[in-house]
């Protein structure tokens, strides 16, 4: 069968092209002056020149992919172009599901390594579990060298359809078969909702990202914690990059009055602009104090959130200072890739936009690398941002990020040790292996809980062996100081394999000393809830409503 061909353009239809387009009023289009049309003759005779003399046959998709790349890398850092496999998985980050079978796994030794069922999902009912080692897919060995993109490929695919694996168990001999169907697995905003303090009331949400169902699972989450008792609300938005606009304005809506100006935007075209007012709804959370927690990682949609609280006095704002992206973006899709383009800046209730300067940056790297320097700015630079009032006059600081109320640092470092016992899943075979000789047939959290879970002397002896044969070495005075960490992270781990995420989590903060001193702030935030002025009636023609229909990105 006759494939059609691609056609390839040479030099001299490359820059007629150019030529006709701006002939027939393509620079009109672009609202070019003579100074755009002249520099658009320079980029086709470059290219024309190019493509005639370079030493070799030069790849015409290269070169207008990195010119494209490079006039966008002269605006701002997160203008940029996504090739077609780029915005797709994009697209998918924010979707609100996704369909497949429904593991978290890692590859090891060229196997695809089961770390949990995901629950309620096809794996989870088949009874696949933890330490199981997928092998085969539809009666085919696993490619050498295999990375994460192979294995979604192999094991997402549409609903319905049907995938085959033959596993390795510990304790079986012969492989396992399963056949699975797949089905939709969903992504969840906010993975982890629970009662952290119930003497006090404390709900705590741990919202990850800012997708097309946050809003949504937030009134779920709230709506069962304050059924458990929730006076007071904890919401930890660290390593949150971001995410849709419209979500984070939903957020906001659920936790200010009626009337508030939540959040605005600002543009050179007139659909750029627009200004977001909370609404009139029955199942807000007014009345209890909040205290956001936030970090480096912290940016465009979480900083949106966190700035509207801090603005409004509705919250208190724990750790240390944000990314700093105040920019909005438009998706654009092309035919070939997915533009985003920064179309606004976004302004706090206050006024702030926290963009951080990027025009000191040759390169995007750096400009990353640059909001994780110092967990806070020194006083000489935050002398130099501008300063702005809270509803209730407390000063706070644009340019640069979110400056949290309360400065509390990250956490100590981990020692080498410990960062190879994580790295290399030190604890992973041990943990599967005490789980299957353990006959327990239902594991408890009370069976995990801190200074109830311990060791023998001779169960100390076979784990630091299992950790030594991962290639994690260390000697007896190391071993000795390790030892809590060490008991830690099993506990987390046999949890993980018996009692489901939400358990391990809770495993997992209990030396989390941002959280732990975020939960004593709260007589602060009680205290600025109580006192925060509460918004005057505001009819603004033109604004918008609180959740606007998605039209922006990060």
């Amino acid at each position: 069968m006759n494939q059609p061909r691609r056609r390839s353009f040479g030099p001299f239809a490359i820059a007629m092209a150019l030529s006709l387009l701006l002939g027939f009023g393509f620079a009109r289009v672009l609202s070019a002056t003579d100074d755009l049309r002249a520099n658009l003759d320079l980029f086709s005779q470059v290219l024309y020149t190019v493509q005639n003399n370079y030493v070799e046959k030069p790849d015409n998709e290269k070169l207008i992919k990195g010119a494209i790349d490079g006039m966008l890398k002269t605006l701002d850092p997160h203008t940029q172009f996504l090739p077609k496999q780029r915005a797709q998985a994009m697209d998918e980050q924010f979707r609100a599901n996704y369909s497949g079978i429904g593991v978290q796994f890692d590859i090891v030794d060229n196997k695809i390594v089961v770390l949990s069922p995901i629950e309620n999902t096809p794996a989870y009912r088949l009874g696949i579990r933890a330490g199981d080692k997928i092998v085969q897919v539809d009666g085919k060995p696993l490619k050498k060298n295999l990375v994460n993109e192979d294995v979604f490929k192999l094991l997402k695919g549409p609903t319905g359809s049907l995938v085959e694996v033959d596993i390795e168990r510990p304790g079986v001999n012969d492989l396992v078969h399963f056949q699975i169907e797949r089905a939709t697995i969903p992504i969840e905003s906010i993975p982890y909702s629970y009662m952290i303090d119930p003497a006090k009331g404390i709900g705590y949400v741990r919202i990850v990202r800012f997708a097309a169902t946050t809003g949504e699972e937030l009134d779920k989450a709230i709506a069962s914690l304050r059924r458990q008792g929730m006076k007071r609300l904890l919401i930890d938005l660290r390593s949150n990059s971001g995410g849709l606009l419209n979500q984070a304005v939903d957020v906001l809506d659920q936790l200010l009055p009626a009337q508030q100006r939540l959040v605005y935007t600002r543009g050179r075209i007139e659909s750029s602009n627009s200004d977001f007012y909370s609404r009139e709804r029955d199942d807000k959370f007014l009345d209890g104090g909040i205290v956001v927690l936030v970090d480096h990682g912290s940016a465009s949609a979480s900083e949106i959130v966190s700035g509207a609280l801090q603005d409004t006095d509705r919250g208190l704002v724990v750790g240390i200072n944000t990314f700093g992206k105040g920019l909005v973006q438009n998706q654009i899709n092309l035919d070939e890739g997915k533009l985003l383009l920064t179309v606004a800046r976004y302004y706090t209730p206050s006024g702030r936009c926290i963009q951080r300067d990027y025009t000191k940056f040759e390169d995007n790297a750096d400009y990353q690398a640059d909001a994780f320097k110092e967990e806070i700015p020194s006083d000489s630079a935050l002398a130099t941002r501008p300063k702005f009032k809270t509803a209730s006059g407390r000063t706070v600081y644009g340019g640069g990020g979110i400056y949290p109320d309360v400065i509390v640092h990250d956490s100590a470092k981990l020692t080498q040790p410990e960062i190879d016992m994580i790295t290399k899943r030190a604890f992973f075979d041990y943990a599967n292996a005490r789980v299957q000789k353990s006959g327990v047939a239902k594991w408890t959290p009370a069976m995990l809980a801190k200074g109830t879970f311990t060791l023998d002397d001779a169960s100390w002896s076979e784990l630091r062996g299992a950790i030594q044969s991962k290639g994690v070495k260390m000697n007896d005075s190391t071993w000795t100081a390790e030892k809590p960490f060490v008991l830690h992270q099993l506990r987390i781990e046999l949890a993980s394999q018996t009692l489901g995420s939400l358990e391990r989590y809770r495993i997992a903060v209990e030396d989390d000393t941002q959280l732990a001193e975020a939960l004593r702030l709260f007589p602060r935030a009680d205290a600025l809830v109580a006192a925060m002025p509460r918004p005057k009636p505001v009819v603004k023609p033109g604004s918008a409503p609180a959740v606007k229909p998605r039209t922006t990105q990060r």
